[in-house]
C-alpha cells in the first residue's frame, strides 16, 4: 500500500475505509465487521468515522471490529459536530467517541464542518486534547481554501494535519484553489465519497465510454478506475465506504492500478477540471 505523509510526517495508507451509514442495521453487522477486518489485514488500517454516523453506531461497530488487532497498528479517525467543537462540549464528545470505539486515543480528530464556534476556540481545544493524550493530532473537514487561510492565521492553526473533503472524478472543485493551498502547506487532502454519491451523476459516470474503455484495459471496474484517479499522487488519500467483503477487496485492488499519462489525458478531457472557481461540494 502506498503511503501519504501527514503534515507532521506520519505515513498513512493512500486508501482507507469509510464507514458512513455502517453500523446502523443489525442484519448487516456481521458482514460489515468482516469487511473492516479484511481491509485491516490487507493494509487498509486507516478507518474513518464520526460521532454523526448513526449517532455513534458506526464508532461502536468499529470498536467491535478492531478487537483482534494491535491498536498501535491502526489509524482511527473520527469527527466532531460543529456545535460540539467548542470548550463547552468537545471534551465530552471526544470521550464519548473513545468509549464507543473502545480505545484510549484517536490518531486523528477532525472538525466535521465549520459552524458558529470560532476556529481559534476549536484549535485551542484540539491542542488541549493532544496534551491530555486523547488525540494524537487534529484536522478539519469540508473547509475551503478561504477557511484554511483563516485557520492558518489562528495560533496553532498550522498544526492542522489535513482537510477531508468531497472529491472524485466528477467533482473536482477542490483542485481549483484548495488542493494547491494544501500542497503549499504540506497538508494532504482526504477524499470522502471518492466513488461519487448515488444519483444521476454516479449513474452517468458508470455509463461513460471513456471510463469503461480504461476499465476494460485494466481488467477493472469503473469504480476501481475512479478510485485510482482519486489517489493518483501522493497528495490525496481516500476513504471509500465498503460494507461488504467484495467491495473492500475491489477497493484494495484499485490501489494497485497505475493510470498512464494517456489515460489521464482522456479522463481530463471527459471530466475536465473546473473552468472557474466555485465552492466545495458537500453531501
Amino acid at each position: 500500500m502506498k503511503k501519504v505523509l501527514l503534515k507532521d510526517g506520519t505515513p498513512v495508507p493512500t486508501l482507507g475505509q469509510g464507514t458512513w451509514y455502517m453500523g446502523e442495521k443489525r442484519s448487516l453487522r456481521e458482514s460489515e465487521i468482516e469487511s473492516l477486518r479484511w481491509g485491516i489485514e490487507h493494509g487498509m488500517n486507516l478507518i474513518d468515522t464520526a460521532e454523526m454516523y448513526g449517532d455513534g453506531a458506526s464508532e461502536e461497530l468499529i470498536g467491535d471490529a478492531i478487537v483482534p488487532f494491535d491498536r498501535e497498528k491502526l489509524f482511527i479517525v473520527s469527527k466532531v459536530y460543529p456545535w460540539n467543537a467548542g470548550r463547552r462540549n468537545i471534551f465530552d464528545s471526544c470521550e464519548a467517541s473513545l468509549e464507543r470505539l473502545g480505545t484510549d486515543y484517536l490518531d486523528l480528530y477532525l472538525l466535521h464542518w465549520r459552524g458558529s464556534v470560532p476556529l481559534r476556540e476549536t484549535v485551542q481545544c484540539m491542542e488541549e486534547l493532544i496534551k491530555q493524550g486523547k488525540i494524537l493530532r487534529w484536522g478539519v473537514s469540508n473547509l475551503d481554501d478561504s477557511d484554511m487561510k483563516e485557520l492558518s492565521a489562528v495560533p496553532g492553526g498550522l498544526n492542522c494535519q489535513c482537510d477531508q473533503v468531497l472529491y472524485h472524478l466528477g467533482s473536482r472543485g477542490a483542485e481549483a484553489k484548495l488542493l494547491p493551498w494544501l500542497k503549499e502547506h504540506d497538508m494532504p487532502m482526504m477524499a470522502y465519497c471518492p466513488l461519487a454519491q448515488a444519483g444521476k451523476l454516479r449513474s452517468s459516470m458508470l455509463r461513460d465510454p471513456v471510463l469503461n474503455e480504461i476499465a476494460r484495459a485494466h481488467n477493472a471496474t469503473v469504480f476501481q478506475i475512479m478510485l485510482a484517479f482519486a489517489i493518483r499522487d501522493y497528495h490525496v488519500f481516500a476513504v471509500p465506504k465498503a460494507g461488504t467483503l467484495k467491495h473492500v477487496q475491489e477497493n484494495r485492488e484499485a490501489a494497485e492500478i497505475e493510470l498512464s499519462e494517456e489515460e489521464m489525458d482522456l479522463l481530463n478531457n471527459a471530466f475536465p477540471k473546473p473552468a472557474h472557481v466555485y465552492g466545495l461540494d458537500m453531501v
